[in-house]
């Protein structure tokens, strides 16, 4: 497969031969798709709520939240740290100090925000570290085993080998190689759960709202239905409505073709139950 090179090293990265160009560019190519996703996650805006230009007066909240529910803005809530109103499924980031739409978590990784305008980048991110910790494995297991391989197969240039540079060679194989299996594992799982929360259309804030929702609803029910007979079944949290998971998914990664989803390419911002985020509700101050 390779020339008779002097160390597996030299025969998978260093060989002059088509098996190296190839992999030399497969690998350049993820890398570079790596680095393109995690700087548009980085400097991509996540979805901040727009502050007002202006304060607003929050001393009569009920009246206010009244007239948004009659011009159909249920959902919206008041950030006090923020002092704005923010649309629906918006959470406060402590660390950016501002409300991101649909916020999944504050990464610092990417030192920003996942949010809705950027989740796609991150994933893409995660999806070529995983790539490339895959074929890092691979390359230093093929390379391990065809050094193993012209080993027993008595290569006459073993012989005037030094037995500390095996040793080196050996260590820098098994470093490279749990490098590569843990940052595998951990992105790949990361990427996983990040697919999970957009199918089932419920971030990890929101699973976690949900829960205690639950578990608060069911102890108190628990206490109020001990004296009577017929017990009546776990309120459900409110929830959204549930769209298709091909929908879902093409909210985040774009409308077009599915190519397009592993590319860090902008896509149009999501309007969910026809409201766009871009601006503040239609109340009075």
């Amino acid at each position: 497969m390779f020339s008779s090179p002097r160390s597996p090293a030299a025969a998978v990265l260093l060989s002059p031969s088509v098996w190296c160009s190839l992999h030399g560019s497969v690998f350049n190519l993820i890398l570079l798709l790596l680095l393109a996703c995690h700087s548009k996650a980085v400097l991509s805006d996540p979805g901040k709520v727009p502050l007002p230009d202006t304060a607003i007066d929050f001393s009569d909240l009920r009246s206010q939240s009244s007239r948004m529910s009659e011009r159909g803005c249920e959902g919206w809530t008041v950030c006090s740290r923020c002092e704005t109103y923010r649309p629906p499924r918006a959470h406060h980031c402590r660390v950016c100090q501002r409300c991101i739409r649909r916020m999944d978590h504050h990464c610092p990784w990417i030192n920003n925000c996942v949010g809705e305008l950027n989740q796609k980048y991150f994933i893409q991110f995660l999806f070529y570290t995983g790539m490339a910790s895959l074929y890092s494995m691979v390359l230093v297991v093929s390379a391990w085993v065809w050094r193993i391989r012209n080993e027993r197969d008595g290569d006459a240039e073993k012989e005037g080998e030094e037995t500390p540079s095996k040793h080196l060679i050996v260590a820098h194989y098994i470093i490279l190689l749990v490098e590569s299996v843990l940052f595998g594992v951990f992105v790949m799982v990361i990427f996983y759960d990040q697919l999970i929360s957009i199918i089932t259309d419920e971030t990890p804030i929101e699973q976690m709202r949900n829960r205690l929702m639950i578990k608060d609803r069911g102890a108190s029910s628990t206490s109020s239905s001990s004296s009577s007979s017929s017990s009546s079944q776990l309120p459900h949290p409110p929830s959204h409505t549930r769209k298709p998971k091909l929908a879902l998914l093409r909210e985040v990664f774009g409308r077009g073709s599915v190519f397009f989803w592993f590319l860090p390419l902008h896509s149009n911002p999501p309007s969910v139950g026809g409201v766009s985020y871009s601006a503040l509700p239609d109340y009075d101050v």
